[in-house]
């Protein structure tokens, strides 16, 4: 049986053979969108430390501000009244209230995409999908942004799952009348958003790419969902595995992590001590943290990463129940799009 350097070995020839065919930065790609399109991890679609302040600094602003909806203006009182819900139950939108037409760009595999879906889902917010092709990304060839997810509400881009989530929140809770005595909370929620973007992204890449095993296994999900023709998905696989499990050792020496599966379950007790015995951090229903916590660890539930985690912590629980809140898919099951835009739309 091959020892762990001899793996090592073999995945960076492997990794070399890549390169000498002048793929290896296409098939990384492919595999950091699994996690996150920056190779540091951050994870936010903006690439710098600089913009994840300008985001914060943006949502603090946003909380301070009368919302707007896109086509029909603000959500009314009638909107909180009547989503008022019980624990682990959706939180729907009013139709006359909701927009239009929603399509989410994506990655399927993206917990960063999953963020947003899992924000629809609970709200019970219709949207369509087109499913990005990471390796010429043509279906989002009409943005000048070229990270996933973009969600177009009613012709208007938006860019970034923390970006997209928090402004379609404010949307939601313009009118909401309690929304001024609730600042305690939402500063709990917005720390928690926070560590979601900052450190639990960065614990991903290093076990989903473990060991080559786990690798494959990240791989075979990432091809099998995604949008990959199916030379793609032959050669991706393989290659990208062997990529990635060398990129994953490197992001384990970049962000000074001893044992990346301790790590990660360290993080997820951390989560659960800050519930303090409640359903979820929002009390009776989940809040923004939630959501996030939830859409970045649902790509990686199937996974050994996930059953690993599930097993050795006590965090199923509170997973059992975001998925009963969250609920069916909001996603509209019909022919895929083609990645085209209406010359409407705002770009």
């Amino acid at each position: 049986m091959q020892g762990g350097g001899g793996r090592a070995m073999a995945a960076a020839r492997a990794l070399r053979c890549v390169r000498a065919r002048g793929s290896a930065s296409v098939l990384q790609q492919s595999g950091r969108a699994f996690v996150t399109e920056v190779e540091d991890g951050v994870g936010l679609g903006f690439g710098a430390r600089v913009k994840e302040q300008s985001a914060r600094s943006s949502r603090q602003e946003a909380r301070s501000r009368n919302g707007r909806w896109l086509a029909a203006g603000a959500f009314s009182l009638s909107f909180a009244a009547s989503t008022m819900s019980v624990a682990f139950g959706k939180e729907r939108v009013a139709d006359r209230f909701a927009p239009k037409e929603v399509v989410l760009y994506q990655y399927d595999a993206c917990p960063f995409c999953n963020k947003v879906k899992a924000f629809l889902d609970y709200h019970d917010i219709a949207y369509k999908v087109v499913e990005v092709n990471p390796m010429g990304k043509k279906e989002i060839k009409w943005s000048e942004y070229k990270k996933v997810p973009i969600l177009v509400v009613d012709g208007e881009p938006l860019n970034d799952s923390t970006a997209i989530i928090t402004e379609l929140s404010r949307r939601i809770e313009a009118a909401n009348a309690s929304a001024l005595t609730q600042e305690v909370e939402s500063e709990e929620e917005e720390k928690w958003r926070s560590w979601v973007d900052e450190h639990l992204v960065h614990l991903l890449s290093p076990n989903i790419y473990r060991t080559p095993r786990e690798a494959l296994q990240a791989f075979d999900y990432l091809t099998t969902s995604g949008n990959f023709s199916t030379m793609e998905r032959a050669t991706g696989k393989y290659f990208g595995a062997a990529a990635m499990y060398v990129i994953g050792k490197r992001l384990k020496k970049r962000h000074n992590i001893l044992d990346e599966r301790a790590a990660l379950y360290d993080a997820a007790e951390e989560w659960v001590k800050a519930l303090d015995g409640r359903q979820f951090m929002g009390g009776s229903k989940p809040n923004l943290a939630d959501l996030a916590v939830f859409g970045v660890l649902r790509p990686i539930r199937q996974l050994d990463t996930g059953r690993d985690m599930m097993a050795s912590t006590k965090i199923g629980e509170w997973y059992a129940r975001m998925e009963d809140a969250v609920g069916a898919t909001a996603r509209l099951q019909e022919e895929p799009l083609m990645g085209t835009i209406d010359n409407s739309m705002k770009v």
